[in-house]
């Protein structure tokens, strides 16, 4: 008889997503001493919190899902938007598309805190803040924030924090663009700060800490606000410019108007649209104010042999470091997005961005010019690349007629309509809108500008040989590799970072990114125009609702930190609306998130510190204390669960009860979900809102640092009080620029769930814990396992306790270099316990990968006996040299150790190996020594 295979070769979460096989977790459960997958998932969660029905979702094969997603792709509707507002088409030159937006090697990698590890992605973001801070004429620029408007927002708070003026509001300019107003409005509520809007005239300098202009203006306006800046500082308050890079390749920059900070985003340097994002915002700031600014900055330093090495510099304003004394709580930031703005600035040069710019210019001049020939009153007198016409009551008619034409214009008023060119308007589209404004003449072509001479910018920008590198497609192409190539990421290896998994990003999940259908279209663009993304947004909320037990959700937060801001947020207007806004007290872990307090803080809260018991559990005796001391000032509790040290806390449904019952809210951080997802759900245990890492356990890549997404799940009393947006509406402010913040990357995480089916995420969960397990009991007789739960079980990580080997020399930081030795990124260290490593395998690693780092991790214990028995000095040991480069290997050998041991260690391939391209990097030599810009060519030459 003949026998058919049961063999599914479409079964993308069995065959695809979940790493071990079969027959592989069987060996893994004979090494946890399970007898099965269930009964390990018994014997971790505790049965009083799991949930009674399965996942209801049948999985598509990744050819259904495709598909499917075309289908949804035509119900959108691309049209030409020259809506302006701070979002504009842009090309994507292909060779940035393919390379680095498409690229695994890319999108894949984390954020770069293991510097040695980095050296590519920290060359291109130095490259993205050169560009910046040549643009904006300020000599300091971050490593990109997260949107136009919550960069203002940050401007805005590091204004009050720099300026010398004791005033308590702050200036807003009213031809910001709308949703920057708004988001600086949300953010200034619950700290207290009053926000005065006016147009400049109407400024008066003694009455603020600070004030905000938008240049150019959102309806079109260039200003100089070089005398009301000269005003600002003679009353010691700062001067904000939110600005438009391209506009600035023109225009007269900001620093040379005197400006302290300039903030915008870089979305038209080569990034679409995306329907919202995502995009990367920038922020560039005077010398005196660096070490004030929020985000990251990437500086130059040295590594072990002195030679030039990049790293993120000033960590220590990091929120884990910080908590609730932290000035921000960016813990995301759009590193990808910034990379491709960075590689697009490459790609032209400063004489392309010019040309661009110029033709931009010019085709808006033209616009105006045949406008007023035919009669029409248009506005302003001074403009870049949007002008405002005066339409009276054909506004109506004005706007449908162009959308005939395929052409999105802006409603301004009741009576204007806006238009801004962009890169990708021509001829064709000039016609075709002044069509509908009923002019058939053809646009003049012309050379005039539209702006005063004086406005014109006379310095250089983008002088540095990399902007001016030769831009054949082959150099272009080699360049992006090799910088590539310096980079460990998820593509060559796994990257084991507790709290963060790293799991696959599936290569279907990602293909309709770019597709023109979903990349194209303006966030504001009609409803109608957008009904695959109202479908994608509808059917991933749905199932977001049943995987968590919640009842709505907002996915206007474009990061996990925004997410908490936002949840903690939705609760302070939950209570406002009761009559109870004096609640005010958060209780939150000493093990919680570096950003949980930061957010709390943020969100106008006071923040009361919970202990932690023994076992690393919430202390409940001391939650219950506390909250009691609260009692109705008690707004809140931010709890983790799994909690932070990787264990289901048998307690969680009492913190919750003691909570509610002094009548806080509940917030469950959704960091940990990649141990929930089918088996319980927060909105079920006693939560009250999360946020969901879609960049961690919904499989959105985190690329190099970003972007992420982190929407907010809510019961149902919560729901009116979600964030509201000036294009959808809402009673509640924006948290972020677009309705729905970084859009497009929603798609991954539906197309996720797709292919999962709800079985499928149940499975990976299950998996996700046998392999941290595996981990845990493979590595126990090596590394004290630091936190278990009361039957002997992790969570989906574990913590490794390496903080006695310290006694004997050997650091955390040595353990952590000597296994980028063996192809490893490191753990992630000292968090949440100072001197340990916090192992996170994720469900997508096969037992060979796991077993390499076992290996791995086994080796660096022996070579740590070494030292602890005599065999070697600490100082003398690969321990403390490493991790080796090439150059280690070809240089005079005067070592303590063999060749083979230091740079071929257990675990490492042979053939495959990867060299990390610099030694370990000096921190203190770094924060000594800070340049955040592109090093001179002659620093290159002298390595």
């Amino acid at each position: 008889m003949f026998t058919p295979t049961r063999y599914d070769t479409y079964d993308f979460a069995n065959r695809r997503h979940i790493g071990p096989s079969p027959a592989e977790m069987a060996e893994m459960l004979k090494a946890v001493g399970a007898p099965s997958l269930e009964a390990l998932i018994d014997e971790t969660v505790p049965k009083s919190i799991r949930q009674k029905a399965p996942l209801s979702w049948a999985p598509l094969t990744e050819h259904a899902l495709l598909a499917k997603l075309r289908g949804v792709a035509a119900k959108n509707r691309v049209m030409t938007s020259l809506i302006g507002q701070g979002y504009y088409g842009t090309v994507t030159p292909p060779a940035i598309q393919r390379n680095i937006l498409e690229n695994p090697a890319w999108y894949t990698a984390y954020t770069p805190y293991q510097p040695e590890i980095a050296q590519g992605r920290l060359e291109a973001l130095l490259n993205y803040q050169t560009m910046v801070a040549d643009l904006t004429g300020l000599p300091v620029a971050n490593a990109s924030l997260l949107d136009e408007a919550t960069a203002a927002a940050e401007a805005m708070t590091m204004a009050e924090r720099s300026a010398k003026s004791k005033a308590r509001a702050f200036f807003v300019d009213v031809n910001l663009h709308p949703q920057v107003i708004g988001v600086i409005e949300t953010r200034a509520l619950p700290l207290g700060i009053e926000i005065v809007k006016g147009e400049p005239e109407a400024l008066v300098p003694e009455q603020v800490f600070g004030a905000i202009f938008q240049y150019p203006g959102t309806y079109g306006h260039v200003r100089d606000f070089t005398g009301l800046i000269e005003k600002l500082h003679a009353a010691k308050a700062l001067a904000v410019v939110a600005t438009d890079l391209l506009a600035l390749c023109l225009l007269k920059e900001p620093g040379a108007m005197g400006a302290d900070i300039a903030v915008g985003s870089a979305q038209r340097f080569g990034v679409p649209m995306g329907y919202g994002g995502p995009h990367a915002a920038f922020m560039a700031t005077r010398d005196e104010f660096k070490r004030s600014m929020p985000g990251r900055i990437v500086g130059v330093s040295i590594d072990s042999r002195g030679n030039k090495a990049y790293r993120l510099s000033l960590q220590t304003r990091e929120q884990h470091i910080r908590r609730e004394k932290a000035t921000s709580n960016v813990c995301t930031a759009q590193a990808l997005l910034a990379v491709m703005a960075s590689f697009y600035a490459v790609f032209h040069g400063p004489v392309g961005l010019r040309s661009i710019a110029e033709m931009v210019h010019f085709n808006a001049v033209r616009l105006r010019d045949a406008l007023l020939a035919a009669g029409a009153e248009v506005q302003p007198a001074a403009f870049f690349d949007t002008i405002t016409v005066k339409v009276g009551v054909g506004q109506q008619g004005i706007l449908a007629a162009a959308r005939h034409r395929g052409i999105n214009l802006r409603r301004v008023g009741r009576d204007r309509v806006g238009i801004s060119v962009d890169e990708l308007t021509d001829g064709d589209v000039i016609a075709r809108v002044l069509d509908a404004f009923g002019i058939t003449e053809p646009a003049p072509e012309t050379v005039e500008l539209g702006f005063p001479e004086a406005m014109l910018r006379t310095t250089p920008y983008l002088t540095h040989p990399v902007f001016d590198m030769n831009r054949a497609e082959s150099e272009m192409m080699r360049y992006m590799r090799r910088l590539s190539d310096r980079d460990l990421a998820l593509d060559r290896a796994m990257i084991p970072l507790g709290s963060c998994t790293m799991k696959l990003n599936a290569a279907a999940e990602m293909m309709p990114i770019t597709w023109p259908e979903f990349s194209s279209l303006h966030p504001f663009v009609p409803a109608n125009q957008a009904e695959g993304y109202a479908e994608v947004i509808a059917d991933l909320t749905g199932k977001l609702c049943e995987i968590t037990g919640y009842d709505a959700f907002s996915m206007q937060p474009n990061s996990g930190a925004q997410g908490e801001y936002a949840g903690l947020m939705t609760i302070a207007a939950y209570h406002r609306a009761r009559g109870e806004g004096h609640r005010r007290v958060c209780l939150i872990p000493v093990s919680a998130h570096g950003t949980n307090p930061a957010s709390a803080h943020m969100a106008g809260m006071q923040v009361v510190v919970v202990k932690a018991a023994p076992n690393g559990d919430i202390d409940l005796e001391d939650f219950a204390e506390k909250a009691a001391a609260a009692g109705a000032n008690l707004a809140a509790c931010m709890i983790t669960y799994p909690s932070t040290h990787g264990v289901f806390e048998e307690t969680v449904k009492q913190v919750c009860d003691i909570t509610h019952q002094f009548g806080g809210q509940v917030y469950i951080d959704g960091a940990n979900m990649n141990a929930l997802v089918g088996l319980v759900k927060p909105g079920e245990i006693g939560g009250d809102v999360s946020h969901l890492n879609l960049h961690k356990t919904f499989a959105i890549p985190h690329g190099g640092g970003g972007p992420g997404m982190g929407p907010i799940g809510v019961k149902e009393h919560l729901a009116p009080f979600l964030p509201g947006h000036s294009e959808t509406g809402g009673e509640e402010g924006p948290v972020s620029a677009a309705p729905y913040g970084s859009a497009s990357i929603l798609l991954i995480s539906w197309a996720y769930c797709l292919m999962m089916g709800g079985a499928g995420l149940t499975q990976a969960t299950r998996v996700a814990i046998l392999n941290a397990n595996y981990i845990a009991a493979r590595l126990k007789p090596s590394y004290p396992i630091l936190f278990m739960g009361n039957r002997g079980r992790v969570a989906h990580e574990c913590i490794l306790d390496t903080r006695a080997f310290a006694e004997v020399g050997v650091t955390v930081d040595d353990v952590a270099k000597r296994l980028i030795d063996n192809g490893f990124h490191a753990p992630t260290m000292s968090w949440p316990v100072a001197g340990t490593l916090m192992v996170e395998p994720t469900e997508s690693e096969t037992k060979a990968e796991l077993d390499r780092f076992i290996t791995a991790l086994e080796a660096i214990r022996a070579e740590i006996t070494d030292v602890a028995e005599g065999r070697i000095a600490a100082e003398d040991s690969p321990l403390h040299h490493a991790p080796h480069t090439v150059e280690d290997l070809v240089a005079d050998w005067d070592r303590a150790y063999s060749r083979e041991q230091g740079c071929f260690p257990p675990g490492a391939f042979r053939v495959d190996k990867y060299w990390p391209p610099v030694g370990r990097v000096d921190n203190v030599y770094g924060d000594r020594n800070l340049v955040c810009t592109c090093p001179p060519m002659e620093s290159y030459m002298t390595e």
